[in-house]
């Protein structure tokens, strides 16, 4: 699929998300970014969802 997350790069954060202990998720389709998450499982949950939509749209 076209749907990938991955854990962003401390070096595209805010020194201040950094000292907190942010940790953030990016979701990119087709190579953009598509969403931002605190929680992994949240990542991992919208990228099933746009999957699944996007299977559906393979399929018509």
């Amino acid at each position: 699929m076209t749907v990938q997350v991955t854990e962003r790069d401390e070096s595209k954060m805010s020194h201040e998300g950094l000292a907190a202990g942010v940790r953030i998720w990016d979701v990119h389709q087709q190579g953009q970014l598509v969403g931002m998450f605190h929680d992994e499982s949240e990542a991992n949950q919208y990228r099933s969802e746009l999957e699944s939509l996007e299977t559906q749209r393979a399929t018509q």
